[in-house]
């Protein structure tokens, strides 16, 4: 069997976040609200959790107060975890899966390692993250260099990531998203942001060479005339869209509903329109 080849460098990545953690709460605002949305999603869990993974490179730092009484694992990767078999009553994945590299293959590990009716609850960026950002670069690498570098992440939209949990065997499974418009005083102070969440191109494809301040400067120029807020170009703030997706799976119990079986309807739909 062949394996795929690498979508991210995890090197990078490692480097990346190391290189953001001393001021990383300084840019934790998108965090700060998805924390506060997890949180409402436990607290809409009737039962009691003695054993939780945290995975993730700064989800400890948000949750390890919310389970007091648990026995409490903090990872960074979920690569790492595939030798815990049915230990968790819950994992939270917190702003790191759409930078997995085998996104069916860690799926699957999180519900190998959840104990029967436990429960998975991750959130991770989506497809429309930083489109403006994605779009503007890309022209402005196109017309100052005559080609474009890869910027786009392979992102999972709602209804992929429900198909994906379903076949790594999670049961129940509950997709949704939000998007976050975020206005910034121009591109850079954008990319300010993106830097210090540690959210810099970690792909493998990306072109080594040097990236001249020309195709920065031009792609600002871009961003602003197309996602500009207002009509004084000169004062104009810029748009930046920042997608999250929510997932929800439960390890499969026998005590959890099931679907009707096809066919077992006992009115036709003829009847009722």
């Amino acid at each position: 069997m062949i394996s795929s080849p690498d979508v991210f460098n995890m090197s990078h990545v490692a480097r990346f976040v190391r290189r953001t953690n001393a001021d990383f709460l300084s840019y934790d605002f998108l965090y700060q609200k998805v924390v506060q949305d997890i949180r409402d999603r436990l607290d809409d869990i009737t039962r009691k959790f003695n054993s939780v993974l945290l995975c993730g490179e700064h989800t400890g730092q948000y949750f390890l107060d919310v389970f007091p009484d648990a026995v409490v694992m903090d990872i960074v990767l979920p690569e790492k975890f595939s030798s815990y078999i049915g230990q968790f009553d819950l994992i939270i994945s917190l702003g790191h899966l759409h930078r997995a590299n085998d996104f069916p293959g860690v799926l699957i590990q999180m519900r190998r390692a959840l104990k029967s009716d436990g429960v998975l609850m991750a959130a991770f960026a989506g497809g429309e993250t930083l489109h403006q950002l994605r779009a503007s670069l890309m022209q402005a690498e196109i017309e100052v260099l005559g080609g474009a570098s890869p910027r786009v992440f392979p992102f999972v939209d709602t209804q992929h990531m429900a198909g994906l949990m379903q076949r790594a065997g999670f049961a129940l499974p509950v997709v949704d998203s939000e998007i976050f418009s975020v206005s910034y005083r121009d591109m850079f102070h954008l990319m300010e942001d993106v830097r210090g969440m540690g959210e810099s191109n970690s792909l493998m494809a990306k072109y080594r060479a040097f990236t001249p301040s020309r195709v920065f400067a031009h792609a600002a120029e871009f961003y602003k005339k197309n996602y500009g807020e207002g009509d004084a170009q000169d004062n104009q703030r810029v748009m930046a869209n920042f997608e999250i997706i929510h997932a929800i799976g439960w390890a499969p119990h026998e005590s959890q509903q099931k679907p009707a079986k096809r066919g077992s309807g006992q009115v036709s739909l003829t009847e009722i329109l």
